[in-house]
């Protein structure tokens, strides 16, 4: 849980009488979690600001990036079957384990599990679900991804880069990463930091990032386009990356 002293302040995007585009920090949950109804969450914080806000969809608490409120419950309505009929473009920014293909599709039904409860899974009598990638960028380690959602399933874009062996960098549930150190990258050139021994991560949360969404507003029509930049820690994985490869 986000200690209230350390909340991140709400990155607004953009806001209107309709609705709120917010660029979510990672490590702040959309919604109350079920299990902590006293949780901090990042709907919580904005009804504090605007009284009535109404959700439309979530990300995972360790996923960054875009997300739309509604301020009434008519654009709540008109955003829901947006989202439903596909209508919102919603693109997401990934960093997968090893060598990504050039691009790719999967198309493969998605289930709850009944081994882990909580956590998604391939299967045959599962519900529809599509996503389609282009790879970005090879850092040797790992590859950037442009992800492209076209349903809304729950940890969709996790299980489906699972699925073809691509699993995100850092995911502690589908991958095999909780976190990465900087002397992963460095070996035996790393060295500890002046005042202390113990490395810290220089990433520890999922590399997946709400990155843009595009769709045509509620009330007046008007085609909107959004993009949230990378967070600090992932250009940060980058930007070493990039250092280390061509040492």
């Amino acid at each position: 849980m986000i200690k209230p002293q350390t909340l991140p302040l709400i990155d607004i995007i953009f806001e209107d009488d309709h609705l709120v585009i917010v660029n979510k920090a990672a490590g702040m949950l959309t919604v109350a979690d079920r299990f902590q109804q006293e949780s901090v969450h990042l709907q919580s914080l904005l009804r504090k600001k605007y009284t009535e806000i109404y959700t439309i969809h979530r990300l995972d608490r360790d996923t960054s990036g875009l997300l739309v409120f509604a301020k009434d419950a008519e654009t709540h309505r008109q955003l829901s079957e947006k989202f439903e009929h596909r209508d919102v473009k919603k693109v997401y920014f990934a960093m997968v384990e090893g060598t990504a293909p050039a691009e790719g599709t999967i198309d493969e039904p998605l289930a709850l599990s009944e081994s882990k409860p909580g956590t998604m899974k391939v299967h045959k009598k599962g519900k529809p679900s599509l996503t389609t990638f282009t790879c970005l960028q090879h850092y040797g380690l790992f590859s950037t991804l442009e992800v492209h959602l076209h349903t809304g399933r729950m940890h969709q874009i996790r299980v489906h880069l699972v699925h073809i062996g691509i699993p995100l960098f850092i995911d502690p549930v589908y991958g095999r990463r909780s976190e990465f150190r900087l002397s992963e990258l460095k070996g035996k050139k790393y060295r500890a930091g002046k005042f202390s021994d113990e490395e810290k991560p220089l990433i520890s949360r999922l590399t997946l990032h709400s990155w843009k969404l595009s769709f045509d507003h509620p009330a007046t029509g008007k085609a909107m386009h959004f993009e949230a930049p990378l967070p600090k820690d992932m250009r940060a994985l980058i930007n070493q990356a990039e250092k280390w490869k061509r040492d």
